[in-house]
């Protein structure tokens, strides 16, 4: 599973063979959480402070983010987007 991106102890990443709709794992510790890039629902558990984070990072490059997952479903290779700052 590519990595895309790392800020605040977070790791933001896609699988090649996943499912839709349009979504990213996000790992922070022991938690994670799937992300749909488009609706902004999340599955799983995440503390406040760092689900903000990605939340804040996801509406940045919500572009970005669409462009590696039609990337993954062609397999083809994945771009690193910028942490939040």
């Amino acid at each position: 599973m590519p990595e895309i991106s790392r800020f605040l102890g977070i790791v933001i990443r896609m699988y090649y063979a996943d499912h839709p709709p349009p979504h990213f794992h996000a790992v922070y510790g022991d938690y994670e959480i799937i992300v749909e890039i488009q609706s902004g629902i999340v599955r799983g558990c995440f503390p406040p402070r760092a689900l903000r984070s990605v939340m804040e990072w996801t509406s940045l490059h919500e572009e970005e983010l669409l462009d590696n997952w039609y990337r993954c479903r062609s397999k083809d290779v994945l771009r690193k987007i910028a942490p939040l700052e």
